[in-house]
């Protein structure tokens, strides 16, 4: 479900929400305490959030370091940051892709000897939202080339892998490949999730002139810790070709109003932890 959040989870949304500045005035690191008082804020204990740290260093994200007044804290490792930029356009509002796009083929071989690495090429190829054409056949919106590029890189895998761009020339209907190729019923229900836990939130806050800086805080994280997973697993499918009912448009505009009522509100709050 799209509201089970983890320590780690939230603190990787913490950062890209507001933990990271940009690209003219990179932010440095945030001091473990307010780490510990932000996460706080939604219901996260300390001994959760220095355990989640503590992964998310080990993986290379987080990197520790001092603070200019001389306070223990972590920054964001270089991968880290690149991982962020490619997930905004995704995770922010975004134009849907166009059947006249075209689609990004991968297709891979990986020796038997090397079977961790197919695992980890299969996982990866999942969460950047590929959907299974065929037996080491991986397809998506061809909008998604770079940030595939990026990721394969990243993890040493590029060697396994061939990329071409094309356009579907039949024999089936697109819109029948596309829901044999991705899991459109899967997709739908985590659309709904989101709308069931975030509407009624975005309702309450439409009737709020005021927008007080912690309280955007505490439904902002929340709401984008939901998001951000989505657009991955639904990497923006031209609507042409999916079901009528299709709930993913209105998530995205539920998504959409969240961010634009509470972002900066919430960062207000942030920045005073931070200070």
């Amino acid at each position: 479900m799209t509201d089970q959040h983890t320590p780690r989870s939230l603190i990787v949304t913490f950062y890209g929400a507001y933990g990271r500045g940009d690209a003219d005035s990179p932010a440095g690191p945030v001091p473990v305490a307010a780490l510990v008082r932000l996460l706080g804020a939604v219901g996260v204990d300390a001994p959760s959030v220095r355990s989640a740290v503590s992964r998310l260093k080990r993986r290379g994200l987080l990197v520790a370091d001092r603070t200019a007044g001389g306070a223990a804290g972590y920054a964001l490792s270089p991968d880290a940051r690149q991982l962020l930029d490619d997930g905004d356009r995704r995770i922010y509002p975004r134009p849907a892709g166009r059947c006249g796009d075209g689609w990004l083929l991968a297709v891979f071989s990986v020796p038997e000897e090397e079977r961790s690495k197919r695992h980890l090429l299969r996982s990866r190829l999942a969460r950047l939202g590929f959907g299974t054409a065929a037996p080491g056949v991986w397809i998506a919106p061809a909008h998604l080339h770079d940030e595939t590029r990026h990721t394969l890189e990243r993890l040493g895998l590029d060697g396994y892998v061939d990329l071409f761009r094309g356009e579907h020339a039949g024999f089936e209907p697109t819109a029948a490949a596309v829901a044999r190729w991705w899991d459109l019923t899967g997709l739908a229900k985590r659309h709904q999730a989101f709308l069931d836990a975030h509407e009624p939130v975005l309702h309450r806050w439409a009737r709020r002139r005021v927008v007080p800086p912690e309280d955007a805080y505490r439904d902002y994280l929340p709401a984008l810790d939901s998001w951000r997973r989505l657009p991955y697993a639904d990497p923006g499918l031209p609507p042409a070709l999916l079901p009528p009912d299709w709930p993913g448009a209105r998530a995205a505009e539920v998504f959409a109003a969240l961010h634009r009522k509470l972002r900066d509100a919430g960062a207000v709050y942030a920045a005073r932890q931070l200070s």
